[in-house]
């Protein structure tokens, strides 16, 4: 790519941005050499891996790499032969270390989530596991060499510490003497050339023997080292030496062993640099809120809201833009300001990035091509630089544009055929720019010229399109509108601001007829774009109200099924549990009845024990499936209260006891359920049963059971459970022929006395209440009578 036009779109700016997102100095020297790629595949694979890192950032955060420094040069020196010192080995641990954290920690995401570019990139790091663990055994997190690193090493620093012990308390015997104190210019022991000295008044150095080391600035005090010292500080300064030949055969050691790994290492550190550079661009995705653009390289272009990286988000207005499908090249006329050169660079800009695997900030459904080279001349006209550049630098320029493009490449122009005399300058534009649609390139072009806009209408494959402007503010809107040609607005501007109406008749008359007719042909044009473009915000809002409201509908249809598929499963599940109970209680008392026989002798048929347990399995609930079409009970039909009917989910037998809107309440043995109409089949009316001698259910026999209780205690009980629980009460003491029973509720505030009373004067069973009397309990129970 030229680098003319990567200075020209300001590419290096976005790459200084990915550098501050970048956490090595490996990864910002890859971010520096950045180029975009006409490789469709090679760009395919750039964007999947940005893809990749912006979803692990989203979900797990970007890895940290601290630790990792460039150790290039230190291998490169193992290699062939040389030392290195402690900190750089420390650095190569830390690199060899966090290598193998961060291959962890993108192998445990991808088999969350597949990340295949990026953990095939991680499975190139190589597993250096033994050089870390030898290195920091050896060199602690400050760059020294630990006591541990050698046997030999820790012994001779024992014996460094002891002699330096020795020497300190020869010393300080010494200058705690009152005879050599006075001649101490301080009572410090203190060193000089790895020598153990004191500090000498100057006037005592001829009564004071030993070596002179140093004398302070002044010359007031010398630095010496008493002669009863010299040889311990000999030995000490032997054991010294030796202590280093020690530190030297470790860090030669461990220096072959970075030597033996340098190519893994080196591969190692390309890796890392690579992993760092992909979620720095990541970052910047995330920080620019930017998109997975689709590619091609078929030379077509689709920006949605594509918006410029380089303004910030609260100034920059959104461009939408299509180039390369029915059209490849367009004219973009209109005044100064309006934002025709920030347009051009848009599109120039958000190309090159894309083609170098960044994300662009637009909107989903952005397309972009890989273009084998994008050329552009563009100038600023508010800058002093380009206020100075001639007509002939800009013709230079676009020869040798002409000379480099091919159907291939995008071409950007700005103010084509200005600086020099109109009808030349149009004619010229015309011309070049015919070339370049023969061409075959995609090409974008900026003017002022009037001709140009008659040249666009007329030459299939190129469409006029212009900047908006605002008369009623006297201010641009920046907003291309591709279709429509440029007005000028001279006259409707100069109107605005006061010109006198004489003047601004004299220049209408001025015109020419023809320009007349193309000004008020695109006054039209854009008028009519303005109401369709209401028209379609208005069509856009109702759509979207529409759906809001068509996805709040689903949402509470779902909703309601849901509901209706838990209930009907929890009542499956209740009656299942009291199917299970009594078959565990008829296999028991079969089981009963076999042991009677055997012991008995009594003849107790087997295939009638087995017929009653088929009876019970019968009887179990078949379970519903969710998916299942509403059956034939779904039909309409006619029950009253005392029908008999089959409850279809349950598959149970009972009778209506009363009709509750789409709902009936069903006696199924001694309980009561409320059951949709729908889900019942009528087995045999009530009505139909009276010729029959068979009373309904509501005037059925009953026969007194003397294990039903006449009295139930409800103390303690909130008003909610008191009322279940007196219904059930209820229904077993009118179906055990009960007269009269007992409810117990006690006196305290009266709530609960209140609430059953109430519940009680609208009981079907119910023929009166009371409350109790002397004896019975007084006002802390209700007599209820029976019907």
């Amino acid at each position: 790519m030229d680098s003319k036009i990567l200075h020209t779109l300001e590419y290096r700016k976005i790459l200084n941005t990915i550098s501050n997102y970048t956490q090595t100095p490996m990864g910002k020297q890859l971010v520096q050499e950045l180029t975009p790629s006409s490789d469709l595949d090679h760009v395919k694979n750039l964007l999947q891996s940005t893809d990749e890192a912006l979803a692990v950032d989203r979900l797990k955060g970007t890895p940290s790499f601290t630790g990792v420094v460039d150790i290039t040069g230190a291998v490169k020196r193992a290699r062939i032969g040389g030392t290195l010192n402690p900190q750089e080995l420390m650095s190569i641990g830390n690199t060899v270390h966090t290598a193998r954290r961060i291959q962890r920690y993108l192998t445990a995401i991808h088999e969350d989530r597949p990340i295949e570019s990026l953990y095939r990139l991680s499975e190139l790091l190589s597993d250096q596991k033994p050089l870390e663990t030898q290195i920091k055994a050896c060199i602690d997190d400050n760059g020294e060499v630990m006591d541990s690193a050698s046997t030999a090493l820790g012994q001779i620093r024992r014996e460094l510490r002891a002699g330096e012990v020795r020497i300190r308390e020869k010393l300080d015997n010494m200058i705690r003497s009152s005879t050599v104190a006075k001649m101490l210019q301080d009572q410090l022991v203190t060193i000089r050339g790895d020598r153990f000295v004191i500090p000498v008044k100057a006037e005592y150095r001829s009564y004071f023997g030993g070596i002179v080391h140093d004398q302070s600035g002044s010359g007031a005090t010398l630095f010496i080292e008493p002669e009863s010292i010299v040889a311990m500080n000999n030995k000490l300064r032997e054991t010294r030496i030796r202590e280093e030949r020690e530190i030297e055969i470790i860090l030669q050691k461990l220096t072959a062993g970075v030597g033996e790994q340098a190519e893994l290492l080196l591969y190692d550190v390309d890796t890392l640099a690579q992993l760092d550079f992909v979620f720095a661009k990541a970052r910047l995705a995330r920080e620019m809120k930017a998109v997975l653009p689709r590619m091609n390289d078929r030379g077509f272009l689709k920006l949605k809201k594509g918006r410029h990286p380089l303004i910030p988000a609260d100034q920059v207005v959104p461009l939408d833009v299509e180039l390369g499908n029915s059209y490849t090249s367009i004219i973009v006329t209109g005044p100064n300001t309006g934002g025709k050169t920030v347009t051009l660079k848009t599109m120039g800009l958000l190309s090159l990035m894309a083609m170098s695997g960044l994300f662009v900030p637009a909107e989903d459904g952005s397309q972009l091509c890989v273009f084998d080279a994008i050329y552009a001349d563009i100038g600023d006209e508010q800058s002093i630089e380009q206020s100075l550049s001639t007509f002939s630098s800009h013709m230079t320029n676009i020869i040798r544009i002409l000379s480099q493009m091919t159907p291939k490449s995008l071409v950007l122009l700005d103010e084509l055929g200005a600086g020099t005399d109109p009808a030349e300058g149009s004619a010229l534009a015309i011309a070049i720019l015919e070339h370049m649609h023969r061409t075959g390139c995609r090409m974008v072009a900026t003017t002022h010229y009037s001709e140009l806009k008659a040249y666009a209408y007329e030459r299939k494959g190129v469409i006029n399109a212009s900047m908006e402007f605002d008369v009623a503010t006297l201010s641009p809107t920046y907003r291309l509108l591709v279709g429509v040609p440029g007005r000028s607005n001279a006259f409707a501007i100069a109107e605005r601001l006061g010109l006198p109406s004489g003047i601004l008749d004299y220049a209408r008359g001025e015109v020419k007829e023809d320009d007349q007719r193309v000004e008020h042909m695109i006054a039209s044009l854009e008028e009519n774009r303005l109401s369709a473009e209401q028209d379609r915000e208005t069509a856009e809002r109702l759509r979207e109200d529409m759906e809001k409201l068509r996805r709040r509908y689903q949402d509470e249809l779902e909703k309601q099924e849901q509901q209706r598929d838990r209930r009907l499963e929890k009542a499956e599940a209740d009656a299942k549990q009291i199917i299970d109970k009594a078959r565990s209680e008829a296999e028991k008392i079969i089981s009963d009845l076999r042991q009677l026989a055997l012991e008995e002798g009594a003849s107790v048929k087997e295939h009638k024990l087995i017929a009653a347990r088929k009876q019970l399995d019968d009887a179990e609930p078949k379970q519903r499936k969710k998916s299942a079409v509403k059956s034939s009970a779904a039909k309409a039909r006619a029950i009253e209260p005392g029908d008999e009917v089959k409850v279809l989910s349950l598959n149970q037998r009972g009778h209506v006891v009363e009709l509750s809107g789409k709902e009936a309440v069903v006696q199924l043995g001694i309980m009561k359920m409320k059951i949709k109409q729908e889900d019942l089949e009528l087995i045999q009316s009530a009505q139909a049963a009276v010729p029959k001698k068979q009373k309904p259910v509501t005037a059925m026999k009953r026969t007194r059971d003397t294990n039903v209780r006449s009295e139930l205690d409800l103390r303690g009980a909130n008003l909610e459970e008191a009322l279940i629980e007196a219904d059930r009460f209820l229904d077993e003491a009118f179906l055990a022929n009960l007269g009269q029973v007992h409810l117990i509720h006690g006196k305290g505030t009266g709530i609960l006395r209140s609430g059953i009373q109430d519940y009680l004067r609208k009981h079907k069973h119910v023929k009166s209440y009371r409350l109790g009397v002397y004896g019975e309990g007084g006002n802390g129970v209700t007599v209820v009578e029976l019907k």
